[in-house]
Formats: structure tokens, C-alpha cells, sequence
């Protein structure tokens, strides 16, 4: 809350019987505006915004409660039997006494003014003024558009209910529903990625996906877990194994006022680190586990924030791979999987700490404490983004330059010559044509089986229309994580670019996109394919300045890049939390780069058939491909305007008009 320097009064927490509640803190109110929500009050309810509400309080001893967030708020005045509900936008004249529910029946607090103003009753002069509608305005809608992506896990609403909605949207329904099939034999797992399960959707939707639970589970010694936006009440809940790891390292992108609540909800034996950012306007927006156990390291790198919408509503992808310790009588040689996480990991700069390991011993983690697990059967690379002026070495190392490098040492069918590229993200940044083909000649790199130059492809933005988000799971709250304003939506440019979000082979058409793909495609045939949380921006993947000899980054990014060249067909059935293949059996064998033949990444649509001397690799993208372009009636999808038409919860967007 802000204060001025008068205080005026409190609001004193109160239990179900309306007596104080001692066990919560007293909300001090001072003249001006006092800003109240979840980060003040110690309550694990994710239906109450960071900003819940505003308490202006006047020299007159006059409080206006003017409802900011998302849900309703009760006000109860006189002998508390009057019951006024707040709708979000609208605002109401308090008085001494009356008590607040900050959720309709939950949350009770009672304003206890600190003097009262002179009128015969103890009331204020207007205890019967009437709701009072908020006007609209652009600037206060910028202000509360930006609250809305801080706090995008309160607009979650109970999806498993959206599927009694009736829907008349296109797309709703599904003939093809490939991911019934999907089915990979835990040794080939690290070549593929999975989906993560979404409420509200039926069961064969969320066939072969998985939940947080399914991935944080064992044994765990060790853990770091990176990501931008971290909820700790949500992730203890929803992990409890996380409350019995001994060391925790959080490596986060929250703001200042985030950042109090987390130190304050976290466990005391946790550490928080939030890497440097030297250049404005950047994030940390990776999103990955390392998980360390008796027999091995575990990496996870996915999509989703560590916030309940993005585990429960959304399309988000994961890729997951065991390590063994290394041998330290056979060390293998260092691989590209090792040098990309090791760089990685060392941009973080995280102070270095020292744990004790139970049967292992007493480790220093800091980043080359990674170099002790053999990564040689590693099924992906690496490809990152950090901040800065990346020059000489360096500049191949991160964004679309790294994307560039591994690329060009790939040789690919010829088919995909001059194929397409296919970019799928959920939030635009602000592009020209030049960066586009700057990013699509690094898209399109590689050699052909002939050792001639792929070509460039012709890029598709695969991007959800207003139509999808209303008649989505969440319906228009859905787009407050799709948060891509007008001005970098509308630009006339990118209309022969895009195309439709069409989930219908894994039943997604209603799950906003989270998950972030760019693959070079020839029907249901990959050339490649990155998941990633990187987003279509300069910010991201960096832009090439000084004449191609510089390129500068905004913020921290990671993906997991799948090559055909990087099966080899055995010793991939190691596992550190069940009893898989032995470490001491698993074969070292080809990487990336090598010789093609025989292997094939497809997507859950392809219909070819398996020869006996190939091996075909199915990925899950969400989406159709070839994606299909908009039509003239499809608009694309921006935040910051208004739309009328009702979604499939009956509100218009946004929720403040």
C-alpha cells in the first residue's frame, strides 16, 4: 500500500464471525490512495489480485473503495444486513464500520476510522451513496492492462466448468485427435517433447502429457528451477516433494514487489536469484529444472511459468532428460550439450554455496559443478539467449546466431529445400521487415544432401484471433497472457504472414497457446524443430547491429532444439527415478551433424509408413501444419482493445468497461 503521512484508519481482519482475528495484521489506511491486494495479506487465494482494490481516503474523512481486480467485493454497511456487491470497475462511498468482503463470503474486513467525522450518527454524511460506474479511459486502461500480465495467474478461471459451456466457436470441435496414438517408449522419450495436461478438455486430449508431478518426483538432493514468474503458495501446494528437498536455488524474472512476497512465502532454507540484466527493457523469461539425485541430473526445459493457469489452462510443451554422474575413471570427453549448458548457466552469475550431498559428499554448485553428469547421449542442443553486446566468439553463441550455427553444420533431405518456416509464440514484439529477414535467413540455414544451401523459407506466424481467445477455455481472460498490444499487432506488413491457431490433432483448439515453436516444415515432415520460451522479438533473439559484427540481446532465453541427426537408435533408457538402464551400460554415440539417413521427425499427423531401415520420430506440435492463413474476417489477436461480443463466459473484454 502507499501511504501519505496522515493516517485516517485501519482495516482490521476479521474471522467468519465477524470478532477480530489476531492472527492477521491490522491494513493501515492514510489519506490519499491506499493500494491493497494478495501481496498484503498473507493469503493463499489466487482469486485475489495483486491489486485487489483501491482505498482513496480525502482530508474530509470521506473513502471512496473503488474494485480493481478481477473477482467482486462485498461491502456490508449499517448493522452489516445491507450486502452491496462490487463488480470489477466500480466504486462505493465506506464508512466507519462497515465491513469488506474481499471475496463475496471470504476475506472479512472491518474500516475502523481513526477519528470520525462530525455528523450524528458516527457516519459519514453519504453512507447510501450509490455505485458509482469508473469512466473509462485510454490511460487508465494501459495502467490496468499492465497489472493484468503481472498478475496473469488471477485470471484463471474454473476451466473444468467450460466444458458444459455450449460454444458456438469454429474450431471447437475435433475430427482428427492424432494425439490418441501418441505413445513413446520411455528409452525415446528425450527425443521427443510432450504437451502438458489442460483441465477441461477431454481425456484422450491429454493423452502421453504431463504435470508438474510427473516430472518433479523422487529422490532429489539438489534442484534449480528457473523461470520468470514464480507463485510459491501454487508450487508448494501443487508440488509437495518440493518441501522435502534439502537445497533449492530459484533463479526468477519477479519484480521488486513480487519479490517480497516470495522471500516471504518461501521456504527459509531457499535461495532467490534474479541474474543481471545490463540492457533495459530485458527479462529473465527461461523456463527450466536441473534436478540432482543419487544417480544422476535431470534437465527439464519447458513453457510455463510456475503459476497455477499456466500448469492447469494453457498449451505449453515440456522436453526431459536423465544424466548419469560421469565415471571418473573414463570421463568422456566434453559435447555440445555440455558446452551450451555450461555457458549458459555461467551467464547467470549466481553466487556460489556449498552443499552436502547425502552419500555423495560436500559439492560447491556453482556452474562447473554441472560438468560432473555425462551429457554424450544428450537428444537435443541447447539453444539460449543472455543479455548484451555479443561480439568476435561470442556472437554465434546466443539467440538466432546460435540457432544459425548449429544449423549450417546440418545436412537435411532435400525436400526441405526452400521449405517453410513456421513461427508459434504468445507474445509479438515490435518488428520491421529487415529483422524478419534477418531471423529468416538464420531460420533457414543448413545444407542439403546435394552440400548446396537449403534456401531461405517463406515465414508463417502461427497467432491466435480474437475469435479463439473469446471462445477459448478461459474465454477473453485467456488473452491477458497473450499480451501483445495493437501497435505491434496491426502493422500492415505482417498481414501476409499470418495464420490460425488450429489445435484439432491434439484437441487444443481451446487452450491458448503458451508453448513457443519455430520448425522448418514440408507437410507433416520436419526439418527441424525448437521448443522454446522464446518469443517472436528482437528482446529474444537479438538484432544485428555494427554491419552483422554485433548482436544484441534483452533478455535470457532457453529452448530445446530436435535434429534428426541426433538419434542413434540405443542408450537413452537411463533414468534417475526408476530402475532403468544401468549407467554403466549406456553407449556413447552419434551427435548432431552427423549422417541423416534413416531418421525422420514428424509430426502426430503424418500418415507415411515405417521402413524397416528408418526411424521416425513423432513430435506433438499442437498446431496444424501446413497452417492455414487467416481469412478476411479473421483478426488477430491484440490486448489492448475493446471487444463487445460476449465470450463464452458472458464478459466483454476488457473485464474494467
Amino acid at each position: 500500500m502507499s501511504h501519505s503521512q496522515s493516517q485516517i484508519g485501519y482495516l482490521v481482519p476479521l474471522n467468519l464471525n465477524l470478532e477480530e482475528n489476531h492472527s492477521l495484521p491490522k491494513l493501515p489506511i492514510s489519506r490519499g490512495s491506499n493500494n491493497i491486494g494478495r501481496l498484503h495479506l498473507s493469503v493463499p487465494d489466487k482469486r485475489l489480485s495483486r491489486q485487489h482494490l483501491t482505498l482513496t481516503a480525502s482530508h474530509d474523512g470521506s473513502v471512496n473503495l473503488f474494485a480493481e481486480g478481477t473477482n467482486p467485493i462485498v461491502v456490508r454497511t449499517g448493522d452489516q444486513s445491507q450486502r452491496r456487491k462490487l463488480k470489477p470497475g466500480e466504486m462505493v462511498l465506506i464508512s466507519n464500520g462497515d465491513v469488506i468482503e474481499l471475496i463475496p463470503g471470504q476475506h472479512f474486513f472491518k474500516f475502523v476510522a481513526s477519528s470520525i467525522p462530525s455528523n450524528s450518527n458516527g457516519k459519514s454524511s453519504s453512507p447510501n451513496m450509490p455505485k458509482i460506474k469508473r469512466p473509462y479511459n485510454d490511460g487508465e486502461g494501459q495502467a490496468i492492462r499492465k497489472k493484468m500480465r503481472e498478475a496473469a495467474e488471477d485470471r484463471a478461471k474454473t476451466v473444468s466448468k467450460s466444458s458444459k459451456v455450449e460454444v458456438e466457436c469454429s474450431g471447437s470441435g475435433n475430427s482428427e485427435e492424432a494425439i490418441r496414438k501418441f505413445r513413446v517408449p520411455d528409452g525415446k522419450l528425450p527425443f521427443t517433447f510432450r504437451l502438458m495436461k489442460v483441465q477441461g478438455l477431454p481425456a484422450w486430449a491429454n493423452t502421453s502429457c504431463v504435470s508438474i508431478n510427473d516430472v518433479i518426483k523422487g529422490d532429489i538432493l539438489f534442484a534449480v528451477l528457473s523461470n520468470y514468474m514464480v507463485e510459491m503458495d501454487w508450487l508448494m501446494s501443487a508440488c509437495p516433494t518440493l518441501k522435502q528437498v534439502p537445497h533449492v536455488l530459484v533463479i526468477h524474472g519477479e519484480g521488486d514487489g513480487t519479490l517480497e512476497v516470495m522471500q516471504r512465502s518461501k521456504p527459509a532454507h531457499w535461495i532467490l536469484h534474479k541474474p543481471p540484466l545490463p540492457i533495459s527493457f530485458g527479462t529473465h523469461h527461461s523456463k527450466a529444472m536441473l534436478l540432482v539425485y543419487p544417480r544422476g541430473v535431470r534437465i527439464i526445459v519447458h513453457t510455463a511459468n510456475l503459476i497455477h493457469v499456466d500448469w492447469n489452462n494453457k498449451s505449453q510443451g515440456l522436453w526431459m532428460q536423465d544424466f548419469p554422474w560421469k565415471d571418473e575413471k573414463n570421463q568422456p570427453k566434453g559435447c555440445g550439450f555440455e558446452n551450451d549448458l555450461i555457458d549458459y548457466l555461467s551467464a547467470l552469475k549466481w553466487r556460489e554455496f556449498a552443499v552436502n550431498l547425502p552419500l555423495l559428499g560436500k559439492f560447491t554448485i556453482n556452474p562447473s559443478f554441472f560438468k560432473k553428469f555425462d551429457y554424450s547421449n544428450a537428444a537435443v542442443r541447447l539453444i539460449a539467449s543472455v543479455p548484451g553486446y555479443h561480439t568476435g566468439a561470442n556472437l554465434k553463441k546466443w539467440g538466432h546466431m546460435k540457432l544459425w550455427n548449429v544449423l549450417q553444420e546440418c545436412t537435411f533431405a532435400k525436400e526441405f529445400k526452400n521449405s517453410p518456416l513456421a513461427y508459434q509464440f504468445s507474445s509479438l514484439g515490435s518488428l520491421d521487415e529487415k529483422w524478419m529477414t534477418e531471423l529468416a535467413t538464420s531460420l533457414s540455414s543448413g545444407l542439403a544432401e546435394d552440400k548446396t544451401p537449403l534456401g531461405l523459407g517463406e515465414a508463417r506466424i502461427i497467432w491466435p484471433t480474437v475469435e479463439d481467445v473469446r471462445c477459448s477455455l478461459e474465454g477473453y481472460a485467456a488473452g491477458s497472457c497473450i499480451p501483445s498490444p495493437f501497435k505491434n499487432v496491426e502493422k500492415a506488413f505482417l498481414k501476409k504472414y499470418w495464420s490460425k491457431w488450429k489445435g484439432t490433432p491434439t484437441g487444443r483448439c481451446r487452450a491458448m497457446p503458451h508453448i513457443k515453436t519455430f520448425t522448418r516444415y514440408n507437410g507433416q515432415k520436419l526439418a527441424w524443430f525448437l521448443l522454446t520460451s522464446a518469443n517472436l522479438s528482437k528482446a529474444a533473439w537479438g538484432a544485428l547491429q555494427k554491419n552483422n559484427s554485433q548482436l544484441m540481446i534483452r533478455s535470457y532465453e532457453l529452448g530445446v532444439l530436435f535434429l534428426p541427426s541426433s538419434y542413434n537408435g540405443h542408450g537413452y533408457g537411463f533414468s534417475c527415478t526408476d530402475n532403468g538402464m544401468p549407467a554403466e551400460t549406456i553407449k556413447h554415440g552419434s551427435r548432431a551433424g552427423s549422417d541423416v539417413s534413416g531418421t525422420q521427425l514428424v509430426t502426430l499427423a503424418w500418415q507415411g509408413t515405417k521402413d524397416s531401415s528408418s526411424e521416425v520420430i513423432s513430435l506433438p506440435v499442437p498446431y496444424e501444419l501446413p497452417p492455414q492463413p487467416y481469412s478476411s474476417e479473421d483478426v488477430p489477436w491484440s490486448w489492448d482493445r475493446r471487444y463487445t461480443k460476449k465470450d463464452v463466459y458472458g464478459n466483454v473484454w476488457p473485464r474494467f468497461v
